[in-house]
């Protein structure tokens, strides 16, 4: 039978894990933004020792999950480190890194899709790349890519409770640590699987608007 009296005493607890679990998605994805384009810059480089390097980080981070690089940051190199990194701080660059190399690929499609026109138009204007970059391929390519990076904003949401494994105190463990105290399992794993995907829907309804304005505005 469902026990009200225990949820209400623990929401507060699992209130403060879910705004853990955000923080750590909303630092993982803007790392994996900014990450992701600079993946996309490196295999478009016209060194091929830079093209190299770029196409064999990503596919490395591509073909190995999540869970292990995770755990090869923080109780390998983080512990080979001067100062050793948080979990935490682990956890978002685990998801920063490992989600730039999916955003590398939309990027990639996006500026591909551009006409060949806008680049001969810049170099026609005598733009130097940098210019050429910002403000003539980027306005245009990122748009259009919107909607996949708001779905993998949901999916590095979602992969938040992988970040217990490296102690994160997110909704997973903090449940896990609850339950193990009360013995009472449905009500917290029900109550963290229902935030999972009230903000799931907030993200993609926020994306979906985001889109829309910006299309306006190109309309």
């Amino acid at each position: 039978m469902w026990n009200w009296d225990y949820v209400v005493e623990l929401l507060p607890t699992l209130l403060d894990a879910l705004m853990v679990s955000l923080y750590a998605t909303v630092c993982g994805f803007l790392l994996a933004v900014v990450l992701g384009l600079v993946f996309t810059l490196g295999k478009r480089s016209p060194r091929r020792w830079i093209n190299m390097i770029t196409n064999s980080v990503v596919e490395f981070v591509r073909r190995t999950p999540l869970l292990v690089q995770l755990f090869f940051l923080y109780f390998g190199i983080s512990k080979m480190l001067p100062v050793s990194m948080s979990a935490f701080l682990t956890g978002v660059i685990g998801l920063g890194v490992h989600y730039a190399t999916y955003l590398s690929e939309v990027y990639r499609s996006c500026i591909e899709a551009l006409p060949k026109g806008q680049w001969e138009a810049s170099t026609a204007l005598n733009l130097s790349k940098a210019k050429t970059w910002l403000l003539v391929i980027l306005p245009q390519a990122v748009p259009p890519a919107l909607p996949l990076m708001g779905n993998y904003l949901i999916v590095i949401f979602k992969e938040t409770p992988l970040l217990s494994g490296i102690t994160v105190m997110e909704m997973l463990l903090r449940v896990k640590n609850e339950v193990s105290k009360s013995y009472l399992v449905f009500e917290p794993y029900t109550v963290i699987g229902v935030f999972f995907i009230v903000i799931s829907l907030a993200m993609s309804l926020l994306f979906n608007r985001l889109e829309k304005r910006i299309e306006r505005r190109h309309s």
